[in-house]
Order: structure tokens, then C-alpha cells, then sequence
């Protein structure tokens, strides 16, 4: 009688454990009230996140994304004064290239016209220890204004993509890609990819004084792979808009990503604003895998009004990425701040 006594009760601590495990944890965006441009690398059971924060390099470091504001946080590197890296600090990006870590930014000396690519490199494993250096300016060939720069690996090649503008005044941005040497020098020139066409791709260019001139935009490009097609996720139209969406780019060669002609563009946008789920101007994207390398999520900002353009209203959200029949990524809709999601599977 006794044994049958020991095995109903660890029948029902079994079931309770079953139930407890398959509660799974929950969240809701914006998972930070403020951070434009996020990013974020999973290395060794923790992310290490980042946005735009104007004058210095911030590193974040969680278990749980969705728990970003109880991450630990560290300053790595402050903009010097009276340089031409010193102002406009924009869009960083930590990557780790043969095991070493690598910050790319956007930095100009308080001109926006000379925005140029920057990187620092740090030896240590843990990027929140060692000495982050100062390696200098990543610039193609033509050296013209540069933004956003996105760093991947493809076929045991470097590469880098970016937003840039074809001369020296601002009137149009494009997204660029050059193959690199190493991971502070760019091989050559720089190869034009994207250009912003089509009409979702074009709103704000005109009038707006609390910006400057622009025509049209193309930035933020971001690489994406699955299943062996290269993808490129890009945004479009002045971030001072509601407008700003995200575009898409898919490779139709045969592995030369400098082939320009390969390059397809969707003619519509991937992903956009939703009034009825009260998400405005989504964009400047980057993305990540769940812990247990079988979910795709997307890292970007957003506006929770109407009209609050490029300000500091712009805040971080995620949520998961689908893939349909023919290996293209979906995004859906940006979901409305009171869904809740179940947080990356580990």
C-alpha cells in the first residue's frame, strides 16, 4: 500500500511540474520606453544589446531580452571631443568576428555631412572586460557619407552594407555593400544595390524644417539568411514620418553579393505602420535567434502615436518572425503594446 501511496504522489509532483514548465513567461512591447535602432547578439547564453544613445557606446547584457531594463549595462567608450568621430553617435552594432568583439557606429564631427563608418575592437571574450580600441574609419574607396553599417560573414567572405549618399550633398540615400579585408578595412569601392523607387519608399522628402532636405531614403540595412537565401531587410522613407516601413531585398545570384543586377527588390513594403494596432513609423531593425536556435525574431523601434517622428519617442520592440512556402521571411503586423508574447524559446 505503500509504494502505490509513493508513486500517486509523484504522479501528481510530476504533473504540477509539467504544468508549471508549460507556463511559459510573457511579455509586452516596447520592451525599453526610449532606444532608437536597437541591436542585439547572442553569444554564449546571454544578449548583448545596444541603441542609438547620441554620444557614447552602451552595452547591455540579459538572459531575457524582454527583461532588458533589469540588464546589466556598461559604458565602453565615450565620444572625444574635437574630432571627426565626436557627435552623432548612431546606430552602433556589436558583432564578434573570429573571436574577437567589434563595435561598428556612425559618427560625424557635428556636421552631419561628414558622417562617416567607425569601429572599435576589443580582444577579450567578455566584451564587457579587455580594452576596446579605437581602430578608425571604415570607408570604401569613393570615402562619401556613410551610415547604418551592417557586418556579416557569407561564404567565408566579409562583407558590409550600408546607407549612403551617391556624391557629397544630401539628397538621396542608398544602400550600398562592399567585400572587406579584415574587419576595419573595406576591399575596394563600394557597389550600389537599393535605391528608393517606389512610393512607399519616398514619403517626407520635402519641406519638413524641423529636418533636413531629403529626397528620398534607403537605410538600416540588415543581412537575413534562412535556408540558404540571403535576404537583405532595409528601411524607407523619413524616419520623420509615420511612414518609415521596412523593405525588402532578396539575392537571385549565384554567391557574387557584389553583382548588383542580382539584387531584387519587393515592390511592397515587408513591414509598416498599424493604426489599429497603434504602432507608428516601425523601423530600423536588426534580428536574432531564440536561445535554442530555432525561432527568428525581429529587434526594431517604433512610435506609439501618430507624428512623434525621429525623437526620442521612438522606443524597442521584438517579436517573432515567420518564414512562408517559399523561404521568404513574414513579418505580420506590428502588434499593439497590450499583446502579450511568450518571450524567446530556450
Amino acid at each position: 500500500m505503500k509504494k502505490y501511496l509513493i508513486l500517486i504522489v509523484l504522479i501528481i509532483a510530476s504533473g504540477c511540474n509539467s504544468e508549471t514548465y508549460s507556463q511559459k513567461e510573457t511579455f509586452t512591447n516596447p520592451i525599453l520606453p526610449s532606444g532608437a535602432d536597437p541591436y542585439s547578439t547572442y553569444y554564449k547564453g546571454y544578449y548583448y544589446y545596444t541603441h542609438t544613445l547620441q554620444n557614447r557606446l552602451v552595452l547591455w547584457k540579459t538572459k531575457n531580452l524582454a527583461d532588458l531594463k533589469n540588464a546589466e549595462s556598461k559604458t565602453i567608450w565615450t565620444a572625444p571631443k574635437n574630432t571627426d568621430y565626436s557627435a552623432d553617435i548612431w546606430a552602433p552594432e556589436f558583432h564578434i568576428i573570429d573571436g574577437k568583439w567589434y563595435v561598428y557606429f556612425a559618427a560625424d564631427d557635428g556636421d552631419n555631412a561628414t558622417h562617416r563608418m567607425y569601429v572599435l575592437e576589443n580582444k577579450s571574450e567578455d566584451p564587457f572586460k579587455g580594452t576596446w580600441e579605437f581602430k578608425g574609419k571604415v570607408a570604401a574607396k569613393t570615402d562619401k557619407w556613410a551610415i547604418d553599417g551592417n557586418v556579416f560573414s557569407y561564404k567565408n567572405s566579409l562583407y558590409m552594407i550600408w546607407a549612403g549618399w551617391e556624391d557629397d550633398t544630401n539628397g538621396q540615400q542608398n544602400i550600398y555593400i562592399a567585400k572587406m579585408k579584415n574587419p576595419y578595412e573595406i576591399e575596394g569601392d563600394r557597389v550600389l544595390i537599393s535605391s528608393p523607387t517606389y512610393d512607399w519608399e519616398t514619403h517626407g522628402a520635402l519641406n519638413d524644417p524641423n529636418n533636413p532636405p531629403q529626397v528620398n531614403v534607403n537605410e538600416g540595412p540588415q543581412y537575413l539568411m534562412h535556408n540558404n537565401k540571403v535576404f537583405i531587410v532595409y528601411s524607407a522613407s523619413g524616419c520623420w514620418t509615420d511612414f518609415y516601413a521596412l523593405g525588402l531585398l532578396h539575392f537571385q545570384g549565384n554567391g557574387d553579393l557584389l553583382d548588383a543586377s542580382s539584387w531584387k527588390k519587393s515592390e511592397k513594403p515587408l513591414f509598416q505602420q498599424s493604426v489599429k494596432n497603434q504602432v507608428f513609423a516601425p523601423g530600423h531593425n536588426s534580428f536574432f535567434k531564440s536561445p535554442n536556435g530555432k525561432e527568428d525574431w525581429i529587434l526594431y523601434h517604433a512610435n506609439s502615436n501618430p507624428g512623434e517622428g525621429c525623437g526620442n519617442k521612438r522606443a524597442p520592440r521584438m517579436q517573432k518572425i515567420n518564414w512562408d512556402s517559399n523561404g521568404f521571411p513574414v513579418f505580420g503586423e506590428p502588434v499593439s503594446e497590450g499583446t502579450k508574447l511568450e518571450i524567446p524559446a530556450e
